[in-house]
């Protein structure tokens, strides 16, 4: 993905789909848009810590959900630049609209620096990997937990082989394989945590433009229309006392206006997993729970942030999170980046991200059976 330094509401919406590819390809040498797996980091310095990795509502560690890269054209300090969104694996952390259970992070490199060629990388597998092969970053040595490849300073006291970002993933890594394997030239193999999300690419197309999808809505209006004309059907309202009626009137119809308005919006392409459009306008679920100016605070550096991308329902049906109906849940996931992607040199700059939930009939309503 790409974005343009001169941003506006009316951006270019770009959509992002969820694809198989071969490991190489979602590789930081790649510098890969994707949804599951390990972060592919961009910068190998300055990594975000095991603390500001925590959910700030269980304390547990969280799991990395997606990365998106999103250069700014024109601006030499963003020539590389990604987004690292992670989340919470406690269902009971999705309290209603509550975003402690999420965090994003910003990384940005110049076209010369001291990580990656000058030239775009090749378009073939390369012989090693060193981060994925070793768990350990090639340049900087920083060290990586081998649950969720996040920086890992705590090494297994008896084997040193492997090493992770605390206690909690030490114990999972001991349950799952590492208790038979400690000592062996297994237990340091790069192997799939079932901490993890499912690993996959995420390619992009533009969104059709509005004009177009106007023209076909009113096609499809025009043929259901006909088709409808001579069914004689009594009204909802006409079945409903007046009381109800208020109600409705006074409650429900914008909400509902709003959520109609965002199935029609996505349903020429149902299987979008992300919305990007770089200081463009979000595509909100509900009426309600929508931020102000004043709930999305201002860059470190003292810019405000403006809306970047946002993460669709239709993703929770890939993670396979579902467990005896408890799972972790949302509407849309907004991420707001700073306006002028300040300078971070090699550190991972926190961003701002805003959960909108659905509510009961929307829930039940929007997510696809699979």
């Amino acid at each position: 993905m790409s974005a343009d330094s001169n941003v506006s509401a009316a951006a270019e919406v770009v959509l992002g789909f969820l694809e198989e590819a071969e490991r190489w390809r979602l590789l930081s040498p790649q510098f890969p848009s994707k949804v599951g797996g390990k972060p592919a980091w961009l910068s190998q310095r300055g990594l975000p810590s095991a603390e500001e990795l925590e959910c700030e509502t269980c304390h547990l560690p969280m799991v990395f959900l997606l990365q998106v890269y999103a250069p700014i054209s024109g601006q030499d300090r963003s020539f590389h630049r990604s987004l690292f969104l992670f989340c919470c694996r406690t269902p009971e952390c999705y309290t209603h609209n509550s975003n402690h259970c999420m965090k994003v992070f910003r990384s940005q490199l110049p076209r010369k620096n001291e990580f990656y060629s000058y030239d775009p990388p090749p378009e073939e597998d390369l012989p090693s990997h060193p981060e994925s092969d070793q768990g350990v970053l090639p340049v900087s040595g920083i060290k990586l937990c081998w649950v969720c490849g996040s920086p890992g300073s705590k090494a297994c006291s008896r084997c040193h082989a492997v090493t992770y970002c605390g206690k909690h993933h030490q114990t999972i890594h001991w349950k799952h394989t590492h208790k038979t394997q400690c000592g062996s030239r297994e237990a340091s193999e790069n192997t799939t945590s079932s901490f993890l999300f499912p690993e996959s690419e995420l390619i992009t197309e533009p969104e059709e433009d509005e004009e177009a999808r106007k023209e076909d809505g009113e096609e499809r209006d025009t043929e259901e229309g006909s088709d409808q004309r001579d069914v004689d059907c009594p009204s909802l309202a006409d079945a409903l006392p007046e009381k109800d009626l208020e109600e409705m009137a006074l409650g429900e119809t914008e909400d509902m206006k709003m959520f109609q308005r965002f199935k029609k919006r996505i349903s020429s392409e149902p299987h979008q997993v992300l919305r990007y459009s770089r200081g463009g306008c979000p595509l909100w679920v509900s009426s309600q729970h929508i931020p102000s100016e004043q709930d999305i605070p201002t860059c470190t550096c003292g810019a405000k942030r403006t809306f970047e991308f946002q993460v669709m329902p239709q993703l929770l049906n890939s993670l396979s999170v579902d467990s005896t109906g408890l799972s972790i849940d949302w509407g849309t996931l907004v991420v707001y980046s700073c306006s002028v992607s300040c300078d971070t040199q090699v550190q991972y700059c926190p961003e701002f991200i805003w959960k909108q939930d659905f509510n009961v009939d929307q829930h039940t309503e929007i997510k696809p059976t699979v």
